[in-house]
């Protein structure tokens, strides 16, 4: 069935790959801080931000993205419990 020039198939909508988008207070709930620090932390490059129109969002890969960077290993407080 040919429904002619100029006509486009639409592709199916993969809902996984839609992402998750955070506000800067959600975003400053998640992570324990208030959003001045959200704002910081995007602002240092240390988080991605998107402006979207007039407002800033974050990814969800992106949050735990920076979780993940922020994560304390074994002997990085060494300085701290050693007198």
């Amino acid at each position: 069935m040919d429904e002619g020039p100029g006509t486009t198939d639409k592709l199916p909508v993969d809902q996984s790959a839609t992402p998750v988008w955070f506000r800067v207070g959600d975003a400053a709930t998640r992570l324990g801080v208030v959003p001045k620090t959200v704002y910081r932390l995007i602002d240092k490059g240390e988080l991605t931000g998107y402006r979207i129109g007039r407002v800033i969002r974050i990814k969800e890969s992106d949050l735990l993205a920076y979780e993940a960077s922020c994560k304390i290993q074994p002997g990085d407080l060494a300085h701290l419990v050693e007198g």
